[in-house]
């Protein structure tokens, strides 16, 4: 069916914050403070006396735009050590962004403020990916879970460091006027993910020897669909028999106890490519394995949709737990349905 091939072929770039020549620095609870100012330098332009609306949410803030970057910093709410994703778009307001720039940050401290900067100018849109898809491209070093090319470039691994090399272009200006005028952005979601959970699609091999990562995932006529991937990076055979476990969880990370897990892609419908009952097999190393999350956007009069961010799965019973950011939109339908592990031979 071509809705599951589309979900099994996916992957994905993760723009990390500091991208294409952007600079970082962090603030750790015990140290240095962010500049409270907000007062951002030069390349991005000077903060505005009253800030905008859109320009903060859920512990994130946009310090200044320009035509060429966007300034802004974000600090861990959690009591863990977390990875944080930021997707920034459009205000509705002023000159429209060409794509939603979004920033990675990895392992930052509980309470812990960092900065970053994104590129906004001289570069192609690129496609939104779920946090933890595998890399791709020329962006491949800064995908989650992976590690940098090489110790210098831009914001190594959401470290906090910046790279040496790293610079951000001018504001854009025409030859005869003044600078280009700055796109109006907005703080559109905030994810987090708690650094020991985070899901890993490349880099070294997490210490379970198993990588567990959703893909982009497909969408048609209220129907969703998003591949789960194991690959075995590890020394050992794994041994998969039936589904992998899964809880659903809100914004919070507590459970949603009114969503029922069900098994097969069939209990929500039929020929998504999920069908397949559960067999027993060995997944080497080097091998893979993929099952999927399927389910319905549909909505009922009387009911309130759910919305479910985040996803925790265990590959098997004992497995360590990975947190996937699928961002379930279950409408009033209060089930998803798990696919049951099987070889993945792509």
């Amino acid at each position: 069916m071509v809705l599951m091939r589309a979900v099994r072929a996916g992957v994905g770039v993760v723009l990390a914050a500091g991208l294409a020549g952007g600079c970082a620095s962090a603030a750790v609870p015990g140290g240095a403070a962010a500049d409270p100012s907000g007062q951002a330098g030069p390349a991005c332009g000077t903060a505005p006396t009253a800030r905008p609306d859109g320009w903060s949410l859920d512990g994130v803030r946009i310090l200044s735009v320009s035509a060429a970057c966007l300034e802004y910093e974000v600090t861990n709410r959690s009591a863990e050590t977390a990875d944080l994703t930021v997707l920034f778009g459009w205000s509705g307001r002023g000159e429209r962004l060409s794509f939603d720039p979004t920033a990675v940050r990895r392992a930052v401290p509980p309470g812990a403020t960092v900065t970053g900067s994104l590129v906004l100018s001289g570069r192609e849109p690129q496609p939104q990916r779920p946090f933890g898809s595998p890399p791709s491209g020329p962006d491949r070093q800064t995908a989650p879970g992976s590690a940098p090319a090489s110790p210098s470039g831009p914001d190594r691994a959401g470290t906090g460091r910046p790279s040496s090399a790293a610079t951000l272009p001018p504001a854009s200006a025409t030859p005869s006027g003044p600078p280009a005028a700055a796109p109006g952005v907005k703080v559109l979601r905030v994810r987090s993910v708690p650094t020991a959970e985070a899901p890993s699609a490349g880099g070294e091999c997490p210490a379970s020897g198993v990588r567990v990562y959703t893909d982009e995932g497909d969408a048609a006529m209220g129907l969703r669909a998003v591949g789960l991937h194991l690959v075995n990076c590890g020394t050992k055979d794994v041994v998969l028999d039936g589904y992998p476990q899964v809880q659903v969880l809100d914004e919070a990370h507590a459970l949603v106890e009114s969503v029922r897990v069900l098994k097969g892609g069939s209990a929500i419908t039929t020929g998504t490519g999920a069908d397949a009952p559960p067999r027993r097999f060995t997944v080497p190393p080097g091998g893979a394995a993929s099952s999927a999350l399927v389910w319905r956007n549909t909505t009922d009069l009387g009911s309130d949709p759910v919305n479910a961010p985040y996803v925790r799965v265990r590959a098997t019973p004992d497995a360590a737990p990975v947190m996937v950011t699928p961002e379930l939109d279950l409408g009033t339908t209060g089930k998803l349905g798990v696919g049951a592990w099987a070889p993945d031979k792509s």
